[in-house]
């Protein structure tokens, strides 16, 4: 098929092979919003495209990957396609998703995930402090609220569907300089609730379910990012809330509303609060504080 372990596209990003049956698309080490985002509008349009032969197509945050059929479709003739798409979204500012955004609440500075994350200290950096005092400290905030403020400040982006059904890699919608950052754990924890919302390198995920972990963890959400049944208002077109390209807006909740919504999701009568938004990058590269403010207010409250 080739003389070579990998050959480039048209904008030098580089394809590799695994076997017959998988194509491997790098842009880069770095993690970069645009680039991750220009990687959302080339594989929805491959989805959309309903080629013969495709298995599977897998966005990350700097690559994708896709499954084939090889008696089906020739990887050669599939990387025709791709560099053609590729040209399509070279420039970052024609990146234009239609997609939705969701509310999710969170009891920040929990007492579950506090107690959880204190079981863990010598796995982590800081022998002392809880996770959230931690990356308040690292990121320079004077307090845990300061922190919950600007974490809850500006949506989130799904960038990169994580590793198990519901857990999604976001990145919040601000200038890079405001960006939120914390090393994960040294070693990972054994124990993290289910619904913890938690933070590592640039990225905010909530675990769908309880198990390991080795993000910082900020607080808990009452509500489920996942219900393989799709049994639960909100999950009857889709087994997890948010997939790639979708927005959530964290909203902090005290105890007892915390109480209150858990209570309400569990006999199957909260509603989340979504809306479609249409998400035009180039908006966002030009104004990213006033674009992700009109993104929020799309909400309903």
């Amino acid at each position: 098929m080739t003389s070579t372990p990998y050959q480039f596209l048209c904008d030098e990003s580089r394809v590799s092979f695994g076997g017959d049956e998988f194509v491997f698309v790098e842009f880069g080490e770095a993690m970069d919003l645009a680039e991750a985002l220009r990687i959302q509008s080339i594989t929805t349009e491959l989805t959309r495209m309903d080629l013969a032969g495709i298995i599977d197509i897998a966005p990350a945050n700097a690559s994708y990957m896709i499954r084939l059929d090889p008696e089906v479709l020739d990887p050669r003739h599939l990387i025709q396609m791709l560099n053609g798409l590729h040209k399509q979204f070279a420039d970052s500012h024609t990146v234009t998703l239609d997609t939705n955004i969701v509310e999710i609440p969170v009891w920040y500075d929990d007492p579950s995930t506090s107690e959880t994350c204190m079981k863990f200290r010598d796995r982590h950096q800081s022998s002392t402090e809880t996770d959230i005092q931690y990356t308040a400290r690292v990121n320079n905030f004077s307090s845990i609220d300061e922190l919950i403020s600007a974490h809850s400040s500006a949506p989130f982006i799904v960038t990169f569907p994580c590793f198990k059904p519901g857990n999604a890699e976001s990145m919040q919608l601000v200038p890079r300089n405001r960006q939120i950052q914390a090393p994960k754990y040294l070693r990972p924890r054994t124990e993290t609730p289910a619904r913890a919302v938690a933070h590592g390198g640039a990225f905010t995920v909530i675990y769908p379910t309880s198990g390991v972990g080795g993000y910082q963890l900020l607080g808990r959400s009452p509500v489920p990012v996942v219900d393989l049944t799709q049994t639960t208002p909100g999950f009857e077109k889709s087994k997890v809330l948010t997939k790639a390209s979708s927005l959530i807006q964290f909203r902090p909740i005290h105890g007892a509303q915390y109480q209150e919504i858990r209570a309400s999701s569990k006999i199957g009568i909260y509603q989340y609060n979504r809306h479609p938004v249409t998400f035009v990058l180039s908006r966002f590269l030009d104004d990213p504080i006033g674009y992700a403010t009109k993104l929020k207010g799309e909400l309903r409250w």
